[in-house]
C-alpha cells in the first residue's frame, strides 16, 4: 500500500494502517526528508518517495513481514528494502526525537510513564532427555 492511498484516509484508519497518528508520521517525515531526499542530486535515485520509504519501514516494524514480501508490495528488491529500512532507522535514531526511554528511566520512581510494553513471547526449546546412559562418564580403567 503506497502513501498516496493512505493520505485520503480518516485519522483513525490512518493510525490503524501505519501504527502512528498523522502528526507523528509528519514529524518523522520532517526529520528524514533532508537526509533521504535525493531529487536533483548526482548518482542513483531511489524509485520510492520519502513518504513511501517511511511507510515501508513502518510496515516492516508493525507487521513483521519479510523484506521480500514488502518489496513485492512496493515494487523494489529485497536488498533495496533492507537498505531503506537501515537508512530510515539510522536517521530516526540519530535525531533523538523518537527514542524510547532507557532502562534507568523506567526504574526511576518519579518518572511519569503511562504505558510500558514488554514482549514476553515464550518459545519451546527442544532439549535432549537426561538419562543415566547418556550422562554417565566412562571409567578411566576402560580407556587404553
Amino acid at each position: 500500500m503506497l502513501y498516496e492511498s493512505l493520505a485520503s484516509l480518516p485519522p483513525s484508519q490512518f493510525r490503524r494502517a501505519c501504527g502512528f497518528s498523522r502528526s507523528t508520521f509528519q514529524a518523522m517525515l520532517e526529520v528524514i526528508h533532508p537526509a533521504l531526499d535525493r531529487s536533483g542530486k548526482r548518482g542513483g535515485q531511489n524509485s520510492l518517495s520519502v513518504e513511501n520509504q517511511l511507510l515501508l519501514t513502518l510496515q516492516y516494524w508493525r507487521e513483521y513481514r519479510t523484506q521480500f514480501h514488502i518489496g513485492l508490495d512496493f515494487g523494489v528488491s529485497e536488498a533495496t528494502v533492507c537498505r531503506i529500512i537501515n537508512r530510515v532507522e539510522t536517521v530516526l535514531v540519530k535525531s533523538g526525537r523518537f527514542a524510547l526511554p532507557g532502562k534507568r528511566r523506567l526504574l526511576d520512581p518519579e518518572a511519569d510513564e503511562s504505558v510500558v510494553v514488554i514482549d514476553v513471547t515464550e518459545v519451546a526449546i527442544e532439549r535432549p532427555k537426561k538419562n543415566s546412559v547418556l550422562t554417565t562418564a566412562v571409567s578411566r580403567s576402560n580407556i587404553r
